[in-house]
């Protein structure tokens, strides 16, 4: 019987779900963007893993931005630095558990001017266990929205 195997991008183990190593490998290695469909691949691949890496829109949110319609094509230092953070947090991604559900969850929710973020997950045995990370840059009429 096969114990752990990769499905769909990702490496199933008996004690939850984690990363493919092999494609967070070619990611970590992507050098510096210079285009416009540079950005767009990486943000696509990146965003694959999204759910493993708390606050994904806040630190994607300088490279999204050069993806808006007129926006100047400038990688700034804020951009390089969102670049490397995302591939340092999908190289050290946690390893999400199956829900279980016979045990009560914990969702926490977080709102900043621009983004918003959540984390589900269970405590089991004594130790909370990361089920999903979620989270989204608002658009300009969600940021006018009250964050309570």
């Amino acid at each position: 019987m096969v114990k752990e195997g990769i499905v769909l991008g990702h490496k199933i183990l008996k004690k939850g779900i984690e990363v493919d190593k092999a494609k967070i490998e070619v990611i970590y290695k992507l050098p510096h963007l210079t285009t416009i469909k540079g950005i767009r691949s990486f943000l696509g691949h990146a965003g694959f893993y999204r759910r493993f890496i708390k606050d994904f829109s806040k630190i994607s949110r300088p490279m999204t931005h050069l993806l808006e319609k007129n926006a100047p094509f400038v990688f700034f230092d804020d951009c390089v630095q969102a670049f490397r953070t995302l591939k340092e947090k999908l190289t050290e991604a946690p390893i999400l558990i199956a829900p279980d559900w016979d045990q009560p969850f914990e969702l926490m929710c977080d709102a900043s001017d621009f983004a918003i973020g959540a984390v589900l997950r269970q405590r089991i045995e004594k130790h909370f266990r990361l089920i999903h990370y979620a989270s989204k840059t608002m658009t300009e009429a969600e940021s006018n929205y009250t964050n309570t």
